[in-house]
């Protein structure tokens, strides 16, 4: 593997653990744009008959969504290790699901791309983490996420 294609997906998975690790200054301590988000979001869920799943204590709170992008930072930057690449595949398959989740909200509710008037980077970020996290995926990480997810196969259905 050339140098460049050793660098390239550890920037990316770097980039994207910054990106997850910036915004949890915002979840974790109920910020007033957080507030606007989840907010604007559980109310949208609530004119569904869903009340409450944004909320605080929600299934899709601020702090559900920050700890699940606190442990796909962690992985993504313990990836970075050779012997632990393997965490690096699946730090950015539950980058890809957190920010597949992102983007749709953003796209397919009335939270809009640019929900705090930050002329939409917020959401500039997520389809930045989302691209980063396909790439990783189905270029840098490839064998290493097949081999991920034939250990959880094993687990659920052993030989």
């Amino acid at each position: 593997m050339s140098r460049i294609a050793k660098i390239v997906p550890n920037a990316m998975a770097a980039f994207m653990a910054v990106i997850f690790l910036d915004s949890l200054r915002y979840k974790f301590t109920d910020h007033p744009k957080t507030q606007v988000i989840f907010g604007r979001l559980n109310a949208w869920a609530a004119s569904l008959g869903l009340p409450g799943l944004f909320a605080h204590t929600g299934l899709f709170s601020q702090y559900v969504i920050g700890s699940i992008e606190l442990l796909t930072s962690s992985l993504l930057i313990v990836g970075m290790l050779p012997m632990f690449r393997r965490l690096q595949a699946a730090g950015a398959l539950a980058g890809l699901l957190v920010m597949t989740g992102a983007v749709s909200f953003h796209l397919f509710t009335p939270l809009s791309i640019d929900p705090n008037h930050d002329g939409g980077g917020l959401f500039a970020a997520a389809c930045t983490n989302l691209v980063f996290a396909i790439l990783l995926l189905g270029v840098f990480r490839r064998r290493e996420i097949a081999d991920f997810a034939g250990r959880v196969a094993r687990v659920f259905a052993p030989a």
